[in-house]
């Protein structure tokens, strides 16, 4: 069994975000201490909090990771559902990597621009900015 503060070091969530998942019914409920009445966590509370901090660091919602802990207990009947959890959250992800690609690709444009610019070399510069002016309409994209 472990303690609250010992659950927060082993998932990484911290121990008001352990609180409130137990309070939304994510995990739990969690037995008590019965002389202190501090949270007891056992070992498969914590398997299920690493799980849920995974989901949490790649954005997936509380609705989603409550719908993924329920699949879990269902196990492989629910396998197609987890599946679909999971590549949904993949495509969000890939969206987001593409964005943040289009976003690099600008800042090292307008890097190389201003790297031209303190050198005094005009054809560097003009070819940057040439660069630029190519990315701003997936910039822009990005922005909407």
């Amino acid at each position: 069994m472990f303690t609250i503060q010992q659950a927060s070091q082993r998932t990484g969530l911290s121990e008001p975000t352990l609180r409130y998942y137990e309070e939304v019914g994510l995990i739990g409920p969690i037995t008590r201490d019965q002389s202190s009445g501090h949270r007891r966590y056992r070992e498969s509370e914590i398997d299920a909090l690493q799980a849920l901090a995974c989901l949490r660091a790649m954005g997936v919602g509380i609705e989603d990771m409550r719908m993924y802990q329920a699949n879990r207990a269902i196990g492989n009947a629910a396998a197609g559902e987890q599946r679909d959890i999971l590549n949904r959250h993949a495509e969000r992800v890939e969206l987001e990597i593409a964005t943040l690609r289009v976003h690099l690709e600008y800042l090292q444009a307008k890097a190389g621009l201003w790297d031209a610019r303190e050198r005094g070399d005009a054809a560097d510069e003009a070819e940057a900015q040439l660069r630029v002016h190519e990315i701003l309409p997936q910039l822009e994209s990005t922005l909407r």
